[in-house]
């Protein structure tokens, strides 16, 4: 069925159209009924959108943009999918088969367009990079909406309220605000049970440990990861970097004397490997984390704004 076609289809059956910028009927007809909270406008990392209707055919890229659309319901509008750094949660693994892989990692402009989206979701500010094609202009152009996930244009340190404000957009651009305001809630009850449990209880000195020989690339201060730390009862050393991952030096980790290493798990390096590196290296054997071998241990796609990052909370504070 050709698009205008679809559209139309939808429209008189009342159910949520495609995303555009501009009415499907031509001059001689009649308006197209408009779906439940459209037209619907944000301004995402700089970029202002209106949505006449919801999008039909996204492509997601990055895992916690592609787990934020299934825990929403929307695998029936995914076009396509794109770049796992792990394995989906096993509640998303049906959804997730239904959707087309398009690329292992980041698919070229070309394999992006053979997907015919209308929307594109990126998690990280590498999906849209200019020189690759994936500009967001170029998008545009082509006729393609897209959003990029809040922590890849954050000129602040991201907290859990950005997790709700990503989902809440997202779902408003899908027209599925009530689902989005469902998780919301459920997440807010977690994260006060969690802070509950931990009230009274003295903060950990905690160096995240992502990968890195020469310098460690870990955690700073302005990612969700921060904010994650902090929920679990545990005091990020590289708080006072002022970026969501970046490199450290290991004298510097050696000087902030992390009580907790928390290593992520994610890519070809095993966490057994990692900890083996840590354990190995001398310059790091009056570190309190290491002296004590007190890890804890989080995937990767727990570390970022989506939807896991309720839960990780949890499983970090039972590990600290």
């Amino acid at each position: 069925m050709s698009r205008p076609i679809r559209a139309l289809a939808a429209a008189a059956l009342l159910v949520p159209l495609a995303a555009c910028s501009a009415s499907d009927s031509d001059g001689d007809s009649a308006p197209a009924a408009k779906a439940a909270g459209f037209p619907y406008t944000v301004t995402n990392c700089g970029v202002k959108t209106t949505y006449d209707a919801p999008p039909e055919r996204a492509v997601t890229m990055n895992q916690h943009a592609t787990e934020v659309m299934l825990e929403l319901g929307l695998q029936d509008r995914m076009a396509g999918t794109a770049y796992l750094d792990d394995k989906v949660l096993p509640k998303y693994a049906k959804a997730y088969k239904s959707v087309p892989v398009v690329a292992k990692e980041y698919p070229s402009y070309e394999k992006l367009l053979a997907a015919n989206p209308d929307f594109v979701y990126g998690g990280y500010a590498s999906a849209f990079l200019a020189g690759d094609g994936r500009g967001r202009p170029a998008l545009a152009k082509s006729g393609i909406e897209s959003r990029l996930n809040i922590e890849g244009c954050a000129k602040r340190p991201v907290t859990m309220d950005d997790v709700f404000r990503e989902v809440r957009e997202v779902g408003a651009t899908f027209g599925v605000r009530g689902r989005a305001d469902k998780w919301v809630g459920g997440a807010e009850r977690e994260l006060a049970a969690t802070a509950k449990e931990l009230k009274g209880k003295k903060a950990r000195s905690v160096f995240v440990y992502d990968s890195g020989d020469k310098t460690a690339f870990t955690v700073g201060g302005r990612g969700i990861g921060n904010d994650i730390i902090k929920r679990a009862g545990g005091r990020n050393v590289l708080a006072d970097v002022d970026k969501s991952f970046a490199d450290a030096s290991w004298e510097t980790v050696v000087d902030r004397h992390p009580e907790t290493i928390v290593i992520l798990d994610y890519g070809a390096t095993t966490v057994a490997q990692k900890k083996k590196r840590l354990l190995d290296d001398p310059a790091l054997a009056d570190v309190p984390a290491i002296r004590n071998k007190s890890f804890a241990v989080l995937p990767l796609s727990d570390m970022v704004t989506g939807v896991r990052a309720p839960e990780a909370v949890k499983k970090l504070a039972a590990q600290l």
